[in-house]
């Protein structure tokens, strides 16, 4: 079994603090040159990006990828939309899921596997005001839990 080489550039922790992942899926980015080369630098933000699927193809919406510092002519705008790659099965089964159910697709994070520059999309359903009070009370609770197991034992 071959183990696969992953290499984080970017994570969007604020879609775990705003929705609840159902379910998550890599996709392949559409980029030129010097937007993998800014991404290898780390310069890549997805705080408020989100995916939308037209004609059959997926694309992410909203994904800063600063200009690269040495490019040139050959920047693009930093904005702009990107095409995902994925089978088009995949891409036909999260639209009818969509249309349904009403959910959204989030792009949770920005990975390298050999090389290749990937995204990891969630099948998400956003939270409510109490769901994210209901959250944060948890990890407390746990928080004070662990912190007095370690004080009883030390």
């Amino acid at each position: 079994m071959e183990k696969k080489e992953i290499k984080v550039a970017a994570q969007n922790k604020k879609a775990y603090h705003d929705y609840f992942v159902l379910e998550e899926y890599e996709a392949g980015i559409e980029l030129f040159g010097t937007e993998i080369k800014s991404i290898r630098q780390g310069k890549v933000n997805l705080k408020d990006a989100w995916c939308n699927i037209v004609e059959g193809e997926i694309f992410v919406n909203g994904m800063h990828i600063s200009p690269y510092d040495h490019g040139n002519i050959f920047n693009r705008d930093p904005m702009r939309v990107r095409r995902l790659l994925m089978h088009k099965k995949e891409i036909n089964r999260l639209y009818g899921t969509l249309k349904q159910e009403g959910l959204a697709l989030i792009p949770l994070s920005v990975y390298f596997v050999k090389g290749r520059a990937k995204i990891k999309v969630g099948l998400c359903k956003g939270k409510k005001l109490y769901d994210k009070r209901d959250v944060a009370a948890k990890k407390d609770a746990q928080r004070n839990i662990e912190r007095a197991m370690k004080e009883r034992f030390q």
